[in-house]
């Protein structure tokens, strides 16, 4: 598995910015309901078929890129480090350790590293965004029962 995490530069920025343009054409002219989306290869002037999932997953890319972010891709099926999971929950490595030691998360042990599957990480974090969700719309309920104020 391997991630670039440095950031765009400002040319790349221009490139992929240029191709989201390209990109919205193409999808027009296709329309949703097609699976695949032909291209052509303009140095070659290969036609190749393209699964429209891979497009998108391609804009979305570009579109990061061209807003100068870095971007990192991971099989879903692959494992990932403590400090992988921890940069992906935006929580410190030693909590995401914890969590694990409490059972929070499943993981495995790979001699004395820790490895989570990354379908488990997002199930995760799916769950905690839901919670985090749900005790936000409770905290509004109460302030407007109270009536804190907030309109």
């Amino acid at each position: 598995m391997e991630a670039i995490l440095e950031k765009p530069s400002r040319q790349d920025q221009q490139v992929a910015s240029a191709s989201l343009y390209g990109f919205a054409l193409a999808f027009a002219k296709n329309g949703p309901e097609r699976n695949g989306v032909k291209i052509r290869i303009q140095e070659s002037g290969t036609d190749i078929t393209v699964p429209r999932k891979a497009l998108e997953l391609l804009q979305f890319i570009l579109s990061s890129m061209a807003q100068g972010k870095a971007v990192s891709l991971i099989p879903s099926d692959s494992e990932v480090t403590t400090q992988q999971a921890a940069d992906m929950l935006n929580v410190s490595r030693p909590h995401l350790v914890k969590l694990l030691e409490q059972g929070a998360l499943p993981f495995k042990k790979v001699g004395s590293h820790r490895r989570i599957l990354l379908e488990d990480l997002l199930v995760y974090e799916a769950k905690q965004t839901k919670r985090r969700e749900q005790q936000l719309q409770l905290l509004a309920n109460q302030a407007q029962e109270l009536n804190l104020g907030y309109e």
